[in-house]
């Protein structure tokens, strides 16, 4: 499974962007899909997943209630949209897929994904 990952950019706090995550078959019932960022000089941490089904979510606190996880299944196309920009959201992000074998509990804990896309950058200043 090939993930790409798009939509990100420069922009200013407050602003909202909405990033894209594509995968080159259809994936998206298969395995749950989640967002993973790495900001310069820091760790990769984990952002938001989707499972799936499509019916459960879960976010990062530093993330929750500015970032929405959604998924559109014709496109094979999981989404991240992401308001209220901090200069602290700042970083490259990834998607990734975890197969079934992988527990809720692994997946919201960042564990289990083993289908990574290439990042895009965003930046936001302040």
């Amino acid at each position: 499974v090939q993930l790409q990952a798009s939509g990100g950019g420069a922009v200013q706090a407050g602003a909202s962007l909405r990033l894209s995550c594509a995968a080159s078959k259809r994936t998206s019932t298969q395995y749950a899909t989640g967002w993973f960022r790495q900001a310069p000089g820091k760790e990769r941490e984990f952002v938001a997943v989707i499972s799936r089904s499509g019916g459960s979510t879960y976010y990062a606190d530093s993330v929750k209630g500015r970032f929405t996880i959604s998924r559109d299944l014709s496109a094979n196309t999981v989404y991240l949209q992401m308001s209220s920009l901090k200069s602290e959201d700042t970083a490259i992000y990834y998607c990734a897929k975890a197969p079934k074998t992988a527990t809720w509990a692994t997946v919201i804990q960042g564990f289990g994904y083993i289908y990574w896309g290439q990042g895009t950058l965003v930046t936001v200043s302040s």
